[in-house]
């Protein structure tokens, strides 16, 4: 088990001109409307992309019961080649997504953000590892209640030092990954 936290190359940034990390880590309990929030996203993705979305996934905190989570619904799409950007970035843009990370150098990773319902969606290829993660990550804390309520505190602790985002994730990092490699093991 590996986890890629190499910094972006000398010189390069993964913000697209204009982004930076959030600065809102409010914390709510889960709201079941993130479901059908998500169902809104799939279905705008997939009307932009049709056949190009090879897979798309609602995951992170909003797609588990009765885990807290900041209200940004996390959905995560498969594309055949994240690097061939004519190929779904016009698209999403027009259907409302804004491109806010470009991150060749980490699994090919793209996010966009969508400003209502509010979203994260992370692009991906076929081949990388971390949607793989994600959806492990989302089932497991689905049917595991004590590591449910473990992130639960790790999140809300993350959120209550303050900062951005990026500084926020790094908080809650190491128990994230603790849960995560126990999933992965016992998914075989």
């Amino acid at each position: 088990m590996e986890f890629d936290d190499d910094a972006p190359p000398p010189g390069a940034s993964p913000w697209v001109p204009g982004f930076g990390p959030g600065r809102d880590l409010t914390i709510v309990e889960h709201d079941p409307r993130w479901a059908a929030q998500y169902v809104v996203l799939e279905q705008r993705v997939r009307r932009a992309l049709g056949t190009v979305a090879l897979r798309v996934e609602h995951v992170g905190s909003t797609s588990v019961p009765d885990l807290p989570a900041k209200p940004i619904v996390d959905v995560d799409i498969t594309v055949p080649d994240p690097e061939d950007e004519s190929t779904y970035v016009p698209a999403l843009e027009a259907a409302g997504f804004v491109l806010a990370v470009r991150e060749p150098w980490w699994q090919g990773h793209r996010l966009f953000r969508h400003a209502d319902p509010r979203a994260n969606v992370h692009v991906f290829g076929p081949d990388t590892a971390e949607p793989y993660r994600h959806r492990i990550f989302r089932d497991w804390l689905r049917t595991h209640p004590q590591d449910r309520e473990r992130y639960a505190a790790a999140k809300r602790a993350a959120a209550a030092a303050g900062g951005h985002v990026m500084e926020y994730n790094a908080r809650k990092q190491e128990v994230l990954r603790e849960i995560l490699v126990r999933a992965i093991n016992r998914a075989g």
